[in-house]
């Protein structure tokens, strides 16, 4: 082959490469992949598992489960929260009502005595000092009965051993049946519904 038929030959290879230039190897047995447009591939992600409907139905079952755990410890805080509103209230109300229980207890004495002065001027109801404690003494029993303070005087009804106590038994006088309260040495008082101080009374046998 003559220089001038190489050199038409090396021209036509080269036009016809996918690269425009000869010697890259496209037209080799095993052309290079780089030389050809788009032949370095991308390569594509693995695509992943899908779930199989056991597995989605096992899944579910487990998240009703963890729902159902807490939706029960829910009723469970709120029914102890409810318990402690509930306590805290009582205990508030008690603390209202009997705050004044030992200053009120303390204050029975001084009626007693007052009851016990005036019980002595009987015979004086013109004198000064009777008329002084008699004031007094409704103003004690005022201020007594808005602390809902009341005193138990329990003459002719049956004994009632969480009000009174009894001193002494006597025989039953006429119109009274055994078991009734036949006097009351001291009265009782209570605060609210609990006792301060029960009566100390007789009662008939």
């Amino acid at each position: 082959m003559t220089e001038a038929q190489n050199e038409s030959a090396k021209k036509e290879n080269e036009a016809g490469c996918c690269c425009g230039q000869g010697g890259c190897g496209c037209h080799d047995a095993e052309p290079q992949a780089k030389c050809a447009p788009g032949a370095e591939a991308e390569e594509k992600p693995a695509e992943a598992k899908k779930p199989t409907v056991e597995e989605l139905q096992a899944a579910l079952k487990l998240s009703e489960a963890k729902v159902l755990e807490h939706y029960d410890l829910y009723v469970r805080a709120m029914a102890e929260l409810e318990n402690t509103r509930r306590r805290s209230n009582e205990e508030l109300i008690k603390t209202r009502k009997f705050a004044i229980e030992k200053f009120a207890k303390n204050l029975l004495p001084v009626v007693d005595s007052l009851e016990k002065a005036l019980e002595a001027t009987d015979g004086q109801p013109d004198s000064p000092y009777r008329e002084g404690m008699e004031a007094t003494y409704r103003q004690f029993l005022h201020a007594l009965d808005v602390s809902d303070m009341k005193p138990i005087d329990p003459k002719g009804v049956p004994f009632d051993p969480h009000h009174h106590q009894a001193i002494t038994m006597v025989p039953a006088p006429e119109g009274m049946k055994s078991g009734d309260v036949v006097q009351v040495f001291q009265r009782g008082w209570c605060i609210g519904d609990r006792v301060l101080r029960p009566a100390m009374v007789s009662v008939a046998q």
